[in-house]
């Protein structure tokens, strides 16, 4: 029996990998490779890279710390998680396991335009003319002309914050016509964000612009933020029992238990700022409680 299974290899399943290991307890650290922090172009608000740092070497340097140290990725897809009298059993695509406490680090996952193939898709994040998280990287979108793919409340919010960057921002309805509530409508209008109709599609990038139709015709932009939500990945924590928000959102402690003992959870799937230093912090919470609660079942001593 693993002391520790560990779902989720982004920034808070690396972080607690370390801590974990650096307490010598027996981990395993399963891996999709769905971590969201790999399409990170270049993050200019982590604390350390004042040049920045591109979220696939970020995760690697994290892996090659946790490795250093005892931990190993598997490679595995988690389907089935449930706790039993001793534990929990975690079961992957082609066995099962058995660990004393879990950690949840899986995340969410952001909706895509649906009309953006795969390979446009990649190449425009790549470029920084398609982004996700203003809170990352809206300094770097400073006086360009920026697009917000939404509409509703959350569409107006997000064009409201990146308005704070940029006089220059259209919201674009994904659908036919823009769904605002009057608040919502006289925020755009005092903003002096121009709000633009869909459809959208025929999506490609020309020149340095990524470009799309509108009900409006063929527009093109600097950066491009999808506004669509997400989808929060806590199928495992609803299986195993424990409470969720109304949004999906693992409910967690203030030491990131959730209402099931021995099981945790951190990072992007628990509510709050989706942001890897938030994430790296409440991993490491986690792993030093998931590491005080083993201690108090039975002595840690080599």
């Amino acid at each position: 029996m693993d002391d520790c299974i560990i779902v989720g290899a982004g920034p808070a399943g690396l972080t607690a990998a370390i801590y974990l290991a650096r307490y010598h307890l027996d981990i395993r650290l399963f891996d999709d490779g769905q971590s969201r922090a790999a399409w990170i172009p270049e993050s200019h608000n982590h604390a350390g890279f004042p040049e920045g740092i591109n979220g696939k070497v970020l995760l690697r340097r994290m892996l090659e710390q946790a490795e250093k140290y005892g931990a190993q990725r598997e490679e595995k897809r988690v389907i089935h998680l449930e706790r039993n009298a001793d534990g929990f059993i975690v079961g992957t695509d082609d066995a099962t396991y058995r660990a004393r406490s879990v950690l949840l680090a899986t995340g969410v996952v952001n909706r895509r335009p649906e009309a953006m193939d795969d390979d446009l898709h990649d190449e425009a994040l790549a470029r920084g003319l398609l982004r996700y998280c203003p809170v990352c990287d809206g300094y770097e979108v400073t006086d360009k002309k920026v697009a917000v793919i939404g509409t509703g409340t959350h569409g107006c919010a997000e064009a409201e914050f990146i308005r704070t960057y940029s006089r220059d921002i259209t919201l674009v309805s994904p659908l036919p016509k823009h769904d605002f509530s009057d608040s919502c409508d006289r925020k755009v209008r005092a903003a002096e964000i121009a709000a633009v109709d869909g459809p959208i599609g025929n999506f490609a990038i020309e020149g340095e612009c990524l470009a799309f139709d509108t009900a409006e015709g063929r527009m093109k932009f600097d950066s491009v933020y999808p506004a669509l939500g997400s989808d929060i990945r806590s199928e495992l924590a609803v299986q195993a029992g424990a409470e969720c928000s109304k949004d999906g959102c693992i409910e967690t402690g203030d030491h990131l238990e959730t209402s099931i003992p021995g099981l945790f959870a951190a990072g992007d799937v628990v509510i709050g700022l989706d942001q890897i230093s938030h994430a790296m912090g409440q991993a490491g919470v986690a792993a030093t409680t998931i590491r005080n609660h083993l201690a108090e079942q039975q002595p840690l001593r080599r």
